[in-house]
């Protein structure tokens, strides 16, 4: 993401998770069950974009996974995280090691000893760790911190989210506005562009002209961990405005438009078509966007697990390393150099994401905004074509299920794709997760059926049915747009739980129908005869 959100939350847009691809996390990228304590049964994938229930009333204004990452994290216009997924070692910074997407986990800044009015604006996902960013510039993390990814002194793991101590630059905090993540490393990026890493050194990705590897007992090599953020000097004197990772690899750019990029250049991913694939231990120019044309300098950066995207200035979209398992762009005919796109040269380009082996991106058209997906091997339907459709795509494809849905962000995981967007009709159509949460037949205030002149309204979340006149104040009409009942008004996020059957409780004033402006109206609002 190259936005940040405002620090006015009556200014900021928001919209509604949608996901595809696994939710099986215990098993999600693993062989067998995945782990000894798995128990239940495997859970379906989605091969289709799906409304998350459990979110379905949350106003999310960004989403937060990775390529390597089995876990998510959504934040809430009101600066809150809700965080769900593979939560081993204290991923999540919680105990367990799942976090159902049914049952999310909020977490405040306040919970994490933020001051009053702190919220919640950027997190980063690597592997097996978690950084949330606040408005106040602070950084906390979770997970495995083993090569000091967390940022605190190298220890097994950060078993709930601890600030890390605020970074100095010549006297005076830096106060950090962005974060990125990748196997075991992670980099920020502070308000005056600067960019600082830390954890593994091991091929270069922190850029400080080292790995640090030595030999240690029976032989093994082992390299330098890093735990304090470490200023990355090779971009000294460059306003860097958004950082991306790999597993292995950092990618940066500055307000120029130039693009840097250093660590593993396995399968030449760092697009700096020499031919050699040799670590690069401090960041380097990306010559195709060096300059001196503007318009083909960078806009918007992203990196996959082995591959390099980059949006130029004129919009086009520009891959380098492997992005395949057969064929070109494949291991053994990857891009040395970026390449674009045939399929979409004609397309204006933005907002690129790559997941394991998934790759997104939107373009404006006639319609409002188009996704397109691509991705070969993909196991877990991730791209979400559809559950008639084949679950990989070796070229750009237009998402057939998003046509007619304003998509603002995507975030593209390990098995899992998760979008952010606008409420309105052809979003209200979508399949819900959990499929069927077993409602009630009956009003659930007044526990009688309806009549043939009556109807029953069904909450958008739970589909638990009311009758119009059951409300208080009573409606006269089912109202357009979305519509929740009073209890999942009263609580949002609350967990889904499948049959679980509401009591009649005791009317609250002014409950029950007011809709808070929903961006466009969905025109949701179920109706049962």
């Amino acid at each position: 993401m190259t936005d940040q959100p405002s620090s006015t939350s009556a200014k900021q847009e928001w919209g509604r998770v949608l996901l595809c691809g696994g939710v099986d996390w215990p098993r999600l990228g693993r062989k067998g069950s995945g782990s000894k304590k798995v128990l239940d049964e495997p859970q379906p994938d989605l091969p289709e974009p799906h409304i998350l229930r459990s979110l379905s009333n949350v106003k999310a204004v960004s989403i937060y996974t990775s390529h390597s990452a089995c876990h998510c994290v959504v934040l809430d216009i009101d600066g809150a995280a809700w965080l769900f997924g593979r939560s081993e070692k204290h991923v999540l910074g919680v105990p367990g090691d799942v976090v159902s997407e049914n049952a999310p986990k909020k977490l405040t800044p306040q919970e994490v000893g933020a001051s009053k009015g702190t919220k919640f604006v950027y997190a980063a996902c690597g592997r097996s760790h978690t950084v949330l960013v606040g408005s106040d510039g602070q950084v906390w993390t979770s997970g495995v911190n083993k090569e000091g990814q967390c940022g605190h002194p190298v220890c097994p793991e950060v078993t709930k989210f601890k600030a890390i101590d605020p970074i100095e630059y010549e006297g005076s905090n830096e106060k950090v506005i962005q974060a990125a993540a990748g196997l075991t490393f992670t980099l920020i990026l502070t308000e005056g562009g600067r960019v600082y890493a830390f954890g593994s050194a091991e091929k270069g990705q922190l850029g400080n002209g080292k790995t640090g590897a030595h030999i240690v007992q029976a032989g093994k090599v082992v390299f330098d961990a890093e735990s304090e953020p470490l200023l990355i000097k090779g971009l000294e004197g460059k306003k860097i405005v958004q950082i991306a990772c790999g597993q292995q690899h950092s990618v940066a750019l500055d307000d120029e438009g130039v693009v840097y990029v250093w660590g593993c250049n396995g399968y030449g991913r760092l697009g700096l078509g020499t031919g050699l694939q040799n670590d690069v231990l401090v960041p380097k120019v990306m010559p195709n966007f060096a300059g001196p044309n503007k318009a083909t300098m960078g806009l918007e950066i992203s990196a996959g697990p082995t591959n390099t995207v980059v949006i130029d200035r004129q919009n086009m979209y520009w891959m380098a390393g492997k992005w395949k398992t057969t064929g070109d762009g494949s291991a053994g005919q990857p891009y040395s150099t970026p390449r674009y796109f045939q399929d979409i040269m004609g397309c204006k380009a933005t907002k690129p994401t790559s997941g394991g082996v998934s790759h997104f991106l939107l373009a404006p058209d006639d319609e409002g905004i188009m996704t397109i997906a691509f991705g070969q091997g993909a196991q877990n339907a991730e791209l979400g074509l559809g559950p008639e459709e084949p679950k990989s795509a070796t070229k750009p494809t237009r998402h057939q299920p998003l046509i007619g849905i304003e998509v603002m962000q995507i975030a593209a995981g390990q098995n899992t794709t998760f979008f952010l967007v606008k409420p309105n009709e052809k979003y209200s159509d979508l399949p819900r997760h959990p499929l069927d949460v077993e409602p009630p037949e009956v009003c659930v205030e007044c526990e009688k059926d309806t009549g043939e002149d009556e109807s029953l309204l069904e909450c958008e979340k739970c589909d638990n049915p009311y009758h119009l006149a059951c409300l208080d104040p009573p409606l006269e009409a089912v109202p357009e747009g979305e519509w929740f009942c009073p209890d999942c008004e009263e609580e949002p996020g609350a967990p889904v739980v499948v049959g679980a059957r509401k009591k009649p409780k005791k009317k609250v004033e002014g409950a029950g129908h007011k809709r808070k402006a929903s961006g466009g109206g969905s025109a949701a609002a179920k109706k049962r005869k």
